[in-house]
């Protein structure tokens, strides 16, 4: 109650929310129950608390299938979805399925596009509280990245931007938008003409040693106020560059 009171004075916009076990399935890197029902009843707790401050959406990853049958893991996922959907239908808030990036995507998630999250939650039943969360770290290489977009915006609960560093350190070293190998002005010109306009959600994985690497660089080690400073600048210049193309062709 004491949280949430604050956040309504700040008059912050609430994006979107992780449960403190995001996923049906396990995420050896991350902790929690290893049994599913454990985690579905823990992931309905979580949503319960953070619907009072209505998020966009609440993350959940599907976790791994490592040590499954793929069918059995399928199933228990699509299963977890319907109970999860319901609960978050009862509380009026969305549920945003994450793909998870495909290049180490095994001890994580059992789909890794756009159109793999689409048939899951099709095969859920397709509930109006179950949508998507866009990932640039996790999508920018799909093949199909831009026709997924204009075909499934409307399912999209949240957008999360960040970027790629080049070369890759691990799952928690992302790079600040427009300064690694995604090209996050294209992406967010896709994303604005397919029509998306709710926020862009600024997530930056930096270990400082909690995941176990103390990377000198970490975002999470500096100072807030200067990461977000940062974050803020280098959005805005990836901002400017997806709109220069059109406003060059609007002078001409």
């Amino acid at each position: 109650a004491e949280a949430l009171e604050v956040f309504e004075a700040s008059r912050l916009e609430p994006a979107a929310a992780v449960p403190a076990v995001p996923s049906i399935l396990p995420l050896p890197l991350l902790g929690g129950p290893d049994d599913p029902a454990a985690r579905i009843e823990a992931f309905c707790a979580g949503l319960e608390r953070l619907a009072p401050f209505r998020p966009t959406g609440l993350v959940c990853l599907t976790g791994t299938a490592e040590g499954r049958d793929p069918d059995e893991a399928r199933s228990i996922v699509v299963d977890g979805l319907r109970t999860i959907a319901h609960e978050a239908a009862r509380f009026g808030v969305r549920i945003a399925l994450e793909p998870y990036q495909r290049a180490g995507g095994e001890r994580w998630t059992i789909v890794s596009s756009i159109p793999e999250a689409v048939e899951l939650i099709e095969d859920a039943g397709d509930p109006p509280s179950l949508g998507i969360q866009f990932d640039v770290w996790h999508l920018w290489n799909t093949p199909t990245l831009y026709d997924d977009i204009a075909r499934e915006v409307d399912r999209f609960a949240g957008v999360h931007i960040c970027d790629r560093r080049e070369p890759t350190r691990g799952w928690a070293d992302r790079a600040l938008p427009g300064e690694g190998g995604a090209n996050v002005p294209d992406i967010l010109r896709a994303l604005d003409a397919a029509g998306w306009d709710g926020l862009y959600d600024i997530e930056i994985f930096s270990d400082d040693g909690t995941f176990g690497n103390a990377y000198p660089d970490s975002f999470w080690a500096a100072p807030a106020e200067e990461t977000l400073a940062r974050a803020r600048a280098a959005f805005e210049r990836c901002w400017s560059m997806h709109l220069t193309p059109q406003g060059v062709e609007e002078t001409t």
